[in-house]
């Protein structure tokens, strides 16, 4: 098992149909690291409120997440807006793992990165909760479709995994917008605290770039996309797309990152 100083992972989104769980443990089963951080709609209570789908992958994973703890890495959990509830808990810790509101972290080369899950810099989760509900409730019909299409892909042996709600967030030009906005926004607050960079979630857009100075990374999502970021020992952060296992590091000569 190749071995990484730290695990940045988001939008997990435990407890729905969307929950690419299974693939989450074959990325963590082929990775292991001295920081593990959760930044995010982790466990999706706004789903479960309308009903549960708990899986024994996702339940696999909440164990192995304990047992890593137990073991000495250091687990850290930023709840998201899926999972605010447990912002009441911030400051305390459940089974060796601390949950925490945001989180500092300096990676190997000295940077330093503000951990948070963003949902802050949402304009319409802040200030129009209903419209991202809906939102919610529309992203989940797309979902219960897809469990249909993707037996379609199966039968008809079609390798890989695609995901219909992705889709149609790609090709809708507003979210394109959305995702830039959000991007400048929380850009401008890190580099106004005077960080280095920063590691979010949220928008499920994985990103690892650098913005007017600062480190802009995104985890990205495992729903429809299955991305994570890794930091190596030398503090060098790639970001990895487990559906297809390319990878994308920023320190990549540029020929390279084109062809990932």
């Amino acid at each position: 098992m190749p071995r990484v100083r730290s695990i940045f992972l988001s939008d997990i989104h435990l407890g729905t149909r969307a929950c690419q769980a299974t693939r989450l443990l074959s990325f963590l089963r082929q990775h292991d690291s001295e920081h593990l951080y959760l930044i995010g709609d982790i466990v999706d209570f706004w789903a479960m409120s309308r009903g549960i789908h708990w899986t024994s992958a996702q339940n696999t994973f909440v164990q192995k997440v304990l047992k890593r703890a137990r073991r000495g890495t250091q687990v850290i959990f930023v709840p998201g807006n899926h999972d605010e509830a447990l912002r009441e808990y911030v400051g305390t810790s459940f089974g060796d793992i601390r949950v925490e509101r945001e989180w500092e972290h300096t990676a190997a080369d000295g940077r330093r990165y503000l951990l948070l899950h963003g949902d802050e810099f949402d304009q319409v989760t802040r200030y129009h909760r209903w419209v991202a509900v809906l939102g919610d409730v529309s992203y989940n019909f797309l979902v219960r479709v897809n469990v249909h299409l993707s037996w379609l892909r199966r039968t008809l042996r079609i390798p890989g995994y695609w995901s219909l709600a992705g889709y149609a967030k790609r090709k809708v030009k507003s979210a394109v917008s959305f995702i830039f906005d959000f991007e400048a926004s929380v850009v401008r607050a890190v580099r106004e605290r005077g960080f280095d960079g920063v590691i979010c979630g949220h928008i499920h857009a994985a990103a690892l770039k650098d913005v007017d100075g600062v480190r802009y990374v995104n985890c990205g999502d495992w729903v429809d996309s299955c991305t994570a970021i890794v930091e190596h020992l030398d503090g060098r952060l790639e970001l990895i797309d487990w559906d297809d296992e390319t990878t994308l590091s920023l320190e990549d000569p540029p020929e390279l990152a084109e062809a990932a």
